[in-house]
Formats: structure tokens, sequence, C-alpha cells
């Protein structure tokens, strides 16, 4: 590589997902910095940076997912470590970005608990952060350091064109609040935009799903940034299927997949769920019959390299 001198560069990893962080520093042809991160008998967490960061450019490659609160201290940890080993710079490179959903006061005596979350890691002595879909993008407005929030979108169209017909392709919306996010990847692709549209008209009431545009017999891809508890999408692709689509694909960024959602997606009527690896895949992911893991490593990989060069970074998405 060019520009700076790459003996300045180190990547680190915390243990929310040290597979993604192996693909980064495979894609940049770097080793990854010796580090340990491990608990006491009581669950503290210790850590060790075992070689010398004095002045140079270090990446902590964490996603705060579950255990969200261990895997964000160990964010904080590594990140005080370094910065009392004198690190010139910390990025902060969070795959995941924890507690986004609560980025608003939804009520009366409630916390915004993503703005406290930028507060703890600026603290800490982060100069910078990386993340890939930001649930909201006003949260790169609660930190006083610079932010990339990286688009996943390229991957999934590449993976998009590979494997559907898209003169026969619709995206989906699976909710009003998503439309500009499916509206982006419908321009990429060239395809028309549909929206279900959630509603319950009373209290107590099962939620009817009326779908905003005409899919019959088209291949729909419903797009998102999150999957939790799967209820949403599964209800969303068979409200697709009674309206006439032909297929129903869908394409998240970030699989949470809490509860029994493995199990809901793969009994449901998605043809396939495809998810990018910001969120280390369990053993029912791996195994599931719909479920399917495409990586973000060269888009992070290459979003560290320009910053480490001081390139641009939101040139990758022109």
């Amino acid at each position: 590589m060019t520009g700076r001198d790459m003996g300045g560069f180190k990547i680190l990893a915390g243990n929310s997902n040290r597979s993604l962080t192996e693909a980064i520093a495979a894609y940049l042809k770097t080793p990854m910095t010796k580090c340990q991160v491990r608990r006491f008998a009581d669950m503290e967490i210790f850590v060790e940076i075992q070689e010398n960061v004095r002045g140079a450019d270090a990446f902590i490659i964490q996603s705060t997912s579950f255990p969200a609160n261990d895997h964000m201290m160990e964010l904080l940890i590594m990140s005080d470590a370094l910065r009392r080993a004198s690190a010139r710079r910390i990025t902060a490179v969070v795959p995941y970005f924890g507690y986004a959903r609560q980025d608003r006061k939804p009520g009366p005596r409630t916390p915004i608990s993503a703005k406290l979350v930028a507060n703890l890691i600026t603290r800490a002595g982060v100069d910078r952060v990386l993340t890939v879909d930001l649930h909201a993008g006003q949260i790169q407005g609660f930190f006083d350091i610079p932010v990339d929030n990286l688009f996943s979108a390229p991957a999934m169209v590449t993976d998009i064109k590979q494997r559907l017909d898209l003169k026969n392709t619709m995206v989906v919306s699976p909710d009003v609040g998503g439309v500009v996010r499916a509206r982006a990847l419908a321009k990429r692709i060239d395809a028309p935009l549909a929206i279900v549209d959630k509603r319950r008209e009373r209290a107590g009431e099962s939620e009817v799903m009326n779908i905003i545009g005409d899919v019959q017999g088209k291949s729909c891809i419903l797009v998102d940034d999150i999957v939790d508890s799967g209820g949403t999408l599964c209800n969303a692709a068979e409200a697709l299927l009674e309206k006439g689509a032909k297929e129903v694909f869908a394409y998240i960024t970030h699989g949470v997949l809490s509860g029994g959602a493995v199990a809901r997606i793969s009994a449901s009527k998605l043809k396939e769920l495809v998810l990018t690896d910001t969120i280390e895949p369990t053993a029912a992911v791996r195994v599931a019959r719909n479920i399917r893991v495409i990586s973000v490593a060269p888009l992070l990989g290459e979003a560290i390299n320009r910053t480490f060069k001081e390139e641009s970074v939101s040139s990758l998405f022109d």
C-alpha cells in the first residue's frame, strides 16, 4: 500500500466478532496486533496490549452486539489501554452500533441512550468512529468527533445482481420509516419500489399489512437495517405473497436475531434472508436453511485503509 508507513497501522480485535476482524486484517495484508481481552473471576474485563503501539494509528474492531454491555465495556477499556500506551490516534470500528434504537425520547422520563454511549466512547479516548448503516443518521451528531457511517448497499447490490433477474425484481420497504433506505437500493439496481404499510385499526386487534405498489408476479426484496425478532419480516413476506408476489427475499444489514427469531425465519415463507457479518453469525444462523451471510470485510478494510492514508471514504459509495 502507498501513502503513510504501514508500520504505524494497528488492527485490534475485541471478542464480539473476531472472524470479521481476521477477514479485515487479511484484506489489509497486515497481522492483527497482539492483545489480550479476558475476564477476572468476578467477570471484570481486563485488557493488555501486547505490542508497542506508541505513535500508532490504532483501529479497534468491535460490534456492540449481544451481550451488548460486555462488548461496550471491552471497547471502552481497549480505548483507554491504547490511549495510556500513547497510540497516536484511536479509531473505533463499530460495525453494529448497539443502543442505536434509543436515539430519542419515546415518552417522558426516558433516556436517550445512544447519546450516552456516544459520550462514553468519546471520553474513553476514541478519536474517530467507523460504523455501518446506523439505525438513525442523526446519531452522527451525538458525537463531537468524526463519524463515518458506511453503507452495506454495495455488497448487497453485487450479491443481488449475481443471483436475481433484475428485470422482474421489486424492492420493498417493510415499513414507511425505511423508505429512504429501500429507495436508495432500488435506484442502484434500477428496480421499482413498494411499501408495506402496517397499521392496527384498534387496540388489541392484530396488525393489518397493506401493500403500496403492484407486486404481482415480482421477485420482491425486503430491505432493512436490523432484523431482531423477525416478526415484521415474516409477516411482510406473507402479505407480499398474498398479493401475488412470486417469491420474497430479504437483505438486512444487522442480524440481531434475538429469542426464537432464527426458528421463526426458518419456518417462514421467506425464500432467503441475506445478512452481513457486522454481527458474528451464531451456530443457528450458519445452519438455517434460508439464511445466508455476506461479508462487509472488504468495505471496512478499504474504509480503514483510506482513513489511515487520509483519503476520501465517502467516494467508496459514488
